[in-house]
């Protein structure tokens, strides 16, 4: 995976100037482009469009204090109009392309160059399950799109689960984890960024069709899932055992990630203060 995303920066640099279609890189690197936009984002603290746009601008900032014309700068790197051009540099950069020019002011962004080093020492546990098709039943709500902390939002969803749906959970619940889990999907920024909303669901998983109005079904292909136990002081470990997969295993794995819900179940230890058991179970494929 990380001689592919160093191909797909090689990738970038030669089409800086060129009409760039982000899914051509994931298909010129031979990637899924939902499994290189995660990695990617996880890797570089950025999304794919964002790294784009700042290459370009860099360099377009090179440009301007070689002497070239802001208006064939523009056009260059995309821009229909010099305001266009000038209103993107100057929310990149703090300043005008002008300003750049006069003041011979210069604003690097490097290209990127992906390695992996593990710190610390901490491996990873994960075992690989197959599954068959299957439904998340249980309840849902539009939330706000939260890496750190405790979302408020999810543990009101929590608290305003009825018995009555409780007791329809408990009697679908037929497959592994026989826990009540936690489910993320439709994001908006498609969990690239910490903005927007995502639809988080609290349930159980069934295989069974008839589920009442007290409840929302969501269906799950059959698929390979990764699991990861960790446990620790919660919510910290298992947001960070989330991270590690995409910046630790993903990348140096033989599988790469499906746009499929991802679920999670934690365990509270009634002996220690916010410390749990949890397990994140993220849906995969081998990479071909």
């Amino acid at each position: 995976m990380l001689q592919e995303l160093n191909r797909a920066i090689e990738y970038i640099e030669e089409h800086l100037t060129d009409e760039l279609y982000l899914e051509k890189i994931s298909e010129h690197v031979g990637i899924s482009d939902y499994h290189f936009r995660t990695v990617f984002f996880y890797l570089a603290g950025m999304t794919l469009s964002e790294y784009v746009k700042s290459r370009r601008l860099s360099q377009a900032n090179q440009d301007l204090l070689m002497g070239e014309k802001v208006t064939d700068i523009a056009y260059k790197y995309g821009y229909g109009s010099m305001d266009g051009f000038a209103r993107a540099f100057k929310k990149w950069s703090g300043f005008l392309p002008s300003d750049a020019v006069k003041k011979r002011i210069s604003k690097p962004f490097p290209k990127l160059s992906f390695v992996i080093t593990i710190k610390g020492g901490n491996t990873m546990e994960c075992r690989i399950e197959e599954k068959p098709a299957f439904y998340l039943a249980g309840v849902s709500k539009r939330v706000p799109m939260q890496f750190e902390g405790v979302n408020n939002a999810i543990v009101d969803l929590a608290m305003s689960i009825t018995n009555e749906q409780r007791e329809e959970m408990h009697a679908l619940q037929n497959m592994e984890p026989h826990q009540i889990v936690n489910a993320s999907y439709e994001a908006d920024a498609g969990f690239l960024k910490e903005e927007g909303e995502l639809t988080h669901l609290i349930g159980v998983l069934t295989t069974k069709e008839e589920v009442s109005d007290r409840l929302v079904k969501v269906p799950v292909e059959a698929c390979i899932w990764a699991v990861f136990p960790n446990e620790g002081p919660f919510p910290f470990t298992l947001q960070n055992t989330m991270a590690r997969i995409y910046s630790e295993w993903l990348p140096t794995s033989d599988y790469e990630v499906l746009n499929m819900p991802a679920f999670s179940f934690s365990k509270m230890d009634e002996r220690k203060k916010d410390y749990a058991y949890s397990e994140v179970w993220t849906p995969v494929r081998k990479k071909k």
